[in-house]
């Protein structure tokens, strides 16, 4: 982000994913490549962690952190969990996401709810998913 770019910061209504990655200036940077969020501001902490780590993605929020000890947040991807970004290309979005190092888990194809759908997994472990509305 250059000195001279301002972006809001002002968190929205509804809920927001908090993912604790092992490495959240990583996990930022390739959220940027593979997704094209947009940070909005990294916050470090001590020992050269980052405390806080706000993206503005896909018309929402991400928020990321490492992990620190009594802080609350589990270290790592917890496998019942899936994010899910609605999308108007999810060709492009797919391509994108895999060309940056996503794992494919379910290329993507229409299902019986009528939407084009995709999943993968990132190089933190966390499962994702595109859904392209039919209609």
């Amino acid at each position: 982000m250059s000195e001279t770019q301002t972006i809001d910061t002002t968190m929205p209504r509804g809920v927001i994913a908090h993912l604790t990655p092992g490495d959240a200036g990583a996990a930022a940077d390739f959220y940027v490549r593979a997704f094209g969020a947009v940070e909005a501001s990294r916050v470090p902490g001590p020992g050269g962690k980052l405390m806080h780590v706000h993206l503005k993605l896909n018309g929402g929020v991400l928020l990321l952190s490492d992990h620190f000890e009594n802080s609350g947040h589990p270290s790592g991807p917890p496998q019942a969990i899936s994010l899910l970004m609605v999308v108007d290309d999810i060709d492009s979005a797919w391509k994108r996401a895999i060309e940056a190092g996503c794992e494919p888990m379910m290329e993507p194809q229409v299902m019986f709810w009528g939407d084009r759908y995709a999943q993968f997994r990132d190089p933190f472990g966390f499962i994702w998913s595109f859904d392209q509305p039919n209609g």
